[in-house]
């Protein structure tokens, strides 16, 4: 009498159809109405996945689209830790349910996307093309093959029935009819078989199969393009070596994330010195480096490699370049007269005006 009974639930038990099993656990599904989200078993039951990471899948995919999932916004969401957060986000991403990637906004801010794809193997997979949309086209198609009966029926018509119009219904068909019979048959094969068709529409021939729609999330085994080379300096001073390296090293006091190794440094240095050697200010490479990070900063090394590339500024132009564009002047060589020896300008060599005057006076 103390026990408390559910009997709701004791309701419900009797309702499971088919004999109850005497170990394990016992299902109780009632459909949802609202609020619920389909889950697949390739995740649910995923043997390589931590409990830790199905959960945060699963909450992820309930979230409405939009929702931020990065690692402190979920730390802020549900009372697990960022590290055991962060372990559960690199299971996902290792098994394709999730992708992190960092785009460039117009505004040139970075900024991190995230994509959850509900069922990653479904990717890999060739979507079916849409080749079967033309098959209710073919649809008339036994519809025609029928058509032609009504169509031979008024050309075998006229010699059956004027014959047999005087015969009563009681008397057996006269003997002249059945010769009459096998007449139809050799004008059915002069029948064409076109005529149906121009009565009905023609059948449309299947259209080519549509090119698979482009994947808007590319597979964890898509190949990653090579990433760009390493500026180099021109020439590598013992200076600009030296002022490389103190930059490197000092960045770490400005942003704690990017702790380098020396031998990171070391391969580094002959970047930061391109910069340098491109008349950029310490403080523009170091801005440059260690604003807007991403958090957290997996790699400090490939980041700052990343930014040392892809930000590289051009060289300065020079005074000669910056100085505006002048006309240019044609100047005209002098040339000698060929009969008084007198210089003027021609762009080839002739006589003066006096001397061509004189020569053309006794012509006319």
């Amino acid at each position: 009498m103390d026990t408390p009974q559910n009997t709701a639930l004791m309701r419900a038990l009797a309702e499971v159809p088919g004999p109850l099993p005497t170990s394990g656990v016992v299902h109780i599904t009632l459909p949802h109405t609202e609020r619920f989200t389909v889950v697949g078993n390739h995740l649910a039951q995923n043997a390589a996945l931590s409990t830790t990471a199905v959960g945060f899948a699963v909450r992820i995919q309930s979230l409405p689209q939009g929702t931020e999932v990065g690692i402190k916004a979920l730390a802020a969401r549900f009372p697990e830790g960022e590290k055991l957060i962060a372990a559960a986000l690199r299971e996902l991403e290792a098994h394709g349910y999730l992708h992190r990637t960092r785009v460039r906004l117009p505004n040139g801010r970075m900024v991190t996307r995230t994509v959850f794809c509900n069922h990653p193997e479904a990717l890999l997979c060739p979507r079916p093309a849409e080749a079967s949309k033309p098959g209710p086209a073919l649809a008339p198609a036994p519809v025609s093959a029928q058509a032609p009966a009504p169509v031979t029926a008024p050309i075998a018509a006229p010699a059956l029935v004027t014959a047999p119009a005087p015969v009563p219904a009681h008397v057996p068909a006269p003997a002249p009819v059945t010769p009459h019979a096998p007449l139809p048959a050799p004008e059915a094969p002069e029948t064409p078989a076109p005529p149906p068709v121009t009565d009905r529409p023609v059948p449309a021939e299947p259209l080519p199969p549509a090119p698979p729609a482009p994947r808007l999330v590319p597979p964890p085994t898509a190949p990653k393009a090579p990433p760009r080379p390493l500026p180099q300096p021109r020439e590598l001073t013992p200076g600009l070596q030296q002022a490389a390296v103190a930059l490197l090293s000092d960045l770490r006091r400005h942003a704690p994330e990017l702790v380098l190794s020396e031998a990171d440094i070391e391969r580094l240095a002959p970047a930061t010195a391109t910069w340098l050697e491109r008349d950029a200010h310490p403080d523009t490479i170091r801005q440059a480096l260690t604003t807007d990070l991403p958090q957290p900063v997996k790699y400090p090394a490939k980041f700052v490699r990343h930014r040392l590339t892809v930000l590289l500024p051009p060289p300065l132009p020079g005074t000669e370049e910056l100085a505006p564009a002048r006309p240019r002047t044609v100047v005209i060589p002098l040339q000698t007269c060929e009969g008084c020896e007198r210089a003027f300008r021609s762009r080839t060599p002739s006589l003066c005006r006096d001397c061509r005057t004189a020569c053309e006076q006794p012509a006319a």
